[in-house]
């Protein structure tokens, strides 16, 4: 991440013509009053739809996307990436040669921007990138995106250190350990054991993930701490649903990777910290994390929360109030948080969007319907 996890949009006069594919369409659901018991929401057409929302941040000219809807600047390297892994959702439910052939431009525009190269300064962002291009490979079987992900995951190790008793630092310029930069790089680890069985791949998954437990959880609440820096303070004050996105999502590989129930618990706990705790929702939703790079966040929980409860097997009553939890944060936000005119999402899942959204925002809300469109294909409701 490049900026303030405190990052906040400006919303602007929206001034932009509008493609008619985005407008309501027929085979969207109303939206009806809260409680009165009539609406359904078909989730597979809502993420079609949703995923169409993304030319509003397209840049034709520089492939790549968009700070928001109303910016002529490059959305940065990071979100980009997830954009990417937004793209290969869609390739998912519905595949085509103009979704690969995007993801592809995608790929060639965010190359040009940083400089003819896919190294970047921070760590996190290129672990990003990996986890994108190695799901991209994985949908797509084009050697391309494995190339991609091989020459980041080689980079993303240099970045590991016996400083602070191990761990990946943020950036290269070493001011801190973080979760957001190792979290994503064990879930890189133990998706590459899998997908390739080079067994060192699972020994930098396990050895990034104890370092993490060790120093940034606390393994009696659930809580994941956000940082230490080079001189060894540990941040303890924020709270983000990225993080605890990020760790559970890293316990759930590692369980998928070695049978140990001890990771499943861990990501359990994670999760039960984020729904339960009372700092990272409020009435039952996730929180608004603000624009810029505390957009994404809630889509980044989203995402890992949703591989919790389709990949592991767990006490089903608890699985069925992940699912609501899910589903009820996804009728917020399709219900009171969707400026339905232009197929915007707000930060806020229980309050009316503006006429300008930051791409992070609207990635987090496009993976929540994605959620729940596989969620609904799965017959989890």
């Amino acid at each position: 991440m490049n900026r303030s996890p405190y990052t906040s949009v400006l919303f602007l006069s929206l001034a932009i013509s509008l493609s008619s594919c985005l407008k309501q369409h027929d085979d969207i659901p109303p939206v009806l009053p809260p409680g009165s018991g009539n609406a359904t929401f078909n989730w597979p057409a809502i993420a079609d739809t949703a995923e169409k929302s993304l030319d509003y941040f397209w840049s034709a000219s520089g492939k790549y996307y968009l700070s928001s809807n109303t910016a002529n600047d490059w959305a940065q390297y990071w979100p980009n990436a997830h954009a990417l892994d937004v793209l290969v959702d869609a390739y998912l439910r519905n595949p085509s040669t103009t979704l690969k052939s995007q993801m592809n431009d995608l790929l060639s525009g965010v190359r040009a921007k940083n400089g003819g190269t896919f190294i970047n300064y921070y760590y996190d962002d290129m672990e990003w990138m990996a986890l994108a291009t190695l799901r991209a490979y994985s949908a797509t079987n084009d050697a391309r995106f494995k190339g991609v992900c091989d020459t980041l995951w080689d980079e993303i190790k240099k970045g590991w250190s016996t400083s602070l008793g191990g761990g990946i630092w943020w950036r290269k310029d070493n001011p801190s350990k973080n979760t957001p930069s190792n979290m994503p790089a064990a879930i890189l680890a133990a998706r590459r054991f899998r997908a390739f069985n080079n067994a060192e791949d699972l020994q930098w998954a396990q050895q990034i993930y104890a370092w993490e437990r060790t120093t940034l959880y606390d393994n009696t609440s659930g809580l994941v701490y956000d940082n230490i820096d080079k001189d060894g303070n540990k941040n303890t004050d924020w709270k983000f649903t990225y993080n605890q996105g990020t760790f559970l999502g890293a316990g759930l590989e590692l369980y998928k990777s070695t049978g140990n129930s001890q990771y499943l618990s861990d990501a359990l706990q994670a999760a039960d910290f984020t729904l339960n705790s009372g700092f990272l929702t409020s009435g039952g939703i996730l929180k608004d994390e603000g624009g810029g790079d505390g957009g994404l966040f809630k889509g980044v929980f989203v995402r890992y929360f949703t591989r919790l409860i389709q990949d592991a097997t767990f006490d089903p009553s608890k699985k069925a109030n992940y699912v609501n939890f899910l589903r009820a944060n996804g009728e917020s936000l399709w219900s009171k948080a969707t400026n339905k005119g232009n197929l915007l999402f707000g930060s806020a899942w229980d309050k009316a969007p503006g006429g300008s959204t930051d791409l992070t925002v609207q990635l987090s809300g496009i993976m929540l319907v994605e959620a729940l469109a596989e969620l609904k294909k799965s017959q989890l409701f």
